[in-house]
């Protein structure tokens, strides 16, 4: 069984291809398909290869961050093409100016905003979580139990990171 799942998605009736790869448990998005979106442009693999060009003058590394994985294309065949993880691609998007890209710049840098403030007093961020859960219509019994949980399961990770205990994707 493949560790790869593709899919689409649209955004502005424009798809993005996309695919899960359950290996590195993320997300990887077609670039091309991104900045095509995002600039409207007729030629979106020279705009992504001077992107990269603009990129590595910024300073900012490409190699370690792109994938070449094979997407159907619209004539029915399998290419390579560059790919970026979530992250990577949020990072491309700072770089490209178009005012579809505009919102994504503004939210990123509320949301960066948000975290500094979370380090800073970390007690915002378990606000902001009750918050979420609220606006997802839970009752506050249940997020109660919720934030239990979570507590809970931290201190028993701390547990097992204090006897040396090694377990596959925790963050100790």
């Amino acid at each position: 069984m493949s560790d790869r799942t593709s899919s689409i998605i649209l955004f502005e009736q424009k798809e993005v291809r996309r695919v899960w790869d359950a290996k590195a448990d993320r997300w990887f998005f077609s670039i091309i398909d991104i900045v095509e979106v995002l600039t409207g442009s007729t030629i979106p693999k020279r705009y992504w290869s001077d992107l990269k060009k603009k990129l590595k003058d910024e300073g900012f590394e490409l190699y370690d961050k792109i994938v070449q994985l094979k997407f159907i294309a619209k004539d029915g065949k399998k290419y390579a093409t560059d790919c970026a993880n979530t992250e990577t691609i949020l990072r491309l998007i700072q770089s490209i100016p178009s005012p579809k890209a505009e919102p994504f710049k503004q939210w990123l840098a509320k949301v960066g905003y948000e975290r500094l403030k979370e380090i800073e007093d970390p007690e915002i961020a378990i606000h902001r979580a009750g918050e979420y859960y609220r606006k997802k219509g839970y009752s506050e019994e249940w997020i109660a139990q919720r934030m239990q949980s979570i507590e809970i399961r931290h201190e028993l990770t701390y547990e097992w990171k204090n006897r040396g205990i090694k377990i596959r994707n925790m963050p100790f």
